[in-house]
């Protein structure tokens, strides 16, 4: 070759252990990467199972069981002595002939979907305020409002009761409205905050350089962001409303505008008899919150463990 020198270039070989992108990570000794886990784990894990899905079993099973077989044998003897089970459908019929439960049904629906929206509303708005506002007096605010969490609920019920008694709406659903929102507000707040204080500030600093109000940019940005957060919520606050028994009792009581735990525990006797069909109501009261968990799972974990590390 003429005027030039042949060079033969020697691959660099990267050590094992590299991290590098896109290279084989380093394993740290006793980590398990894609394995499967410990047999101990499997069997914790089957037992916390078992222990959730047999009570639920025997509500399911005694639900379609007469009162006779009920009160003399366990609802295991379904399985163990098939030939004497006695099931029955009609204490699905009898439960809604002696509660109503179609009209309770439908005002628990009434008082709980306003009591679960409105309270992630405001919360929302409250959350994005004391995050990316800046007030006079807002940490103090915001203190005051996560400690209301530390008070029972139960020392307001006496003072919220004589309050709607004077303003003449107790045993109406705002009532229990309005006790549902400011009962579940300091804990939405404190969570939303908590999530909203993760979210990257590049893009409410993006907003403010484009000219976006604060209203456009919670309502374009920051809310869609906090989807899994306010879902999460959703699903505790509909589930704390819907099988509310005692402000309900307190707020509503028996009557016309009853809900479904008030009605359940009209079902059940002065001496307890007639639990068979407790629990054909209570198997029927399960359905809307199962179908609301399911529905709203794929949020529940990322929203809850949202702002718990850095990074």
């Amino acid at each position: 070759m003429s005027g030039t020198q042949a060079v033969t270039a020697t691959p660099v070989q990267l050590p094992k252990d590299t991290t590098a992108v896109g290279g084989p990570t380093r394993r740290r000794r006793g980590q398990q990467v894609g394995g499967k886990a410990p047999v101990w784990v499997r069997i914790v894990l089957a037992l916390i199972c078992l222990a959730w899905i047999v009570p639920t079993m025997g509500l399911v099973i005694t639900s379609f069981r007469t009162q006779d077989a009920a009160n003399s044998t366990g609802w295991w003897t379904v399985f163990t002595n098939p030939a004497n089970a006695d099931l029955t459908l009609g204490n699905y019929s009898e439960v809604f002939s002696k509660a109503d439960m179609g009209t309770a049904f439908v005002n628990s629906l009434a008082i709980t979907l306003p009591a679960t929206i409105i309270p992630i509303l405001i919360a929302a708005f409250a959350a994005y305020a004391f995050t990316f506002m800046v007030f006079p007096g807002r940490d103090l605010l915001l203190i005051l409002i996560v400690g209301l969490l530390v008070v029972p609920t139960q020392v307001a019920l006496v003072p919220l009761l004589r309050i709607y008694g004077s303003l003449g709406i107790s045993g109406t659903f705002p009532a229990i409205w309005l006790a549902h929102i400011g009962f579940g507000m300091p804990l939405a707040v404190y969570i939303v905050r908590n999530y909203m204080a993760t979210l990257p500030k590049e893009v409410i600093e993006s907003a403010k350089i484009d000219g976006a109000s604060h209203f456009q940019t919670f309502w374009r940005l920051i809310l869609p962001m906090s989807t899994p957060v306010l879902a999460s919520f959703a699903i505790f606050q509909f589930l704390w409303v819907w099988n509310d028994l005692l402000n309900a009792l307190v707020f509503i009581g028996p009557g016309v505008n009853q809900p479904l735990p008030i009605a359940l525990n009209q079902l059940l006797g002065n001496q307890g008899q007639g639990w068979q069909l407790l629990t054909a109501g209570g198997l029927f009261t399960m359905i809307v919150p199962i179908i609301v968990f399911l529905s709203l799972q794929r949020y529940f974990v990322r929203g809850l463990t949202a702002g718990s590390v850095k990074g």
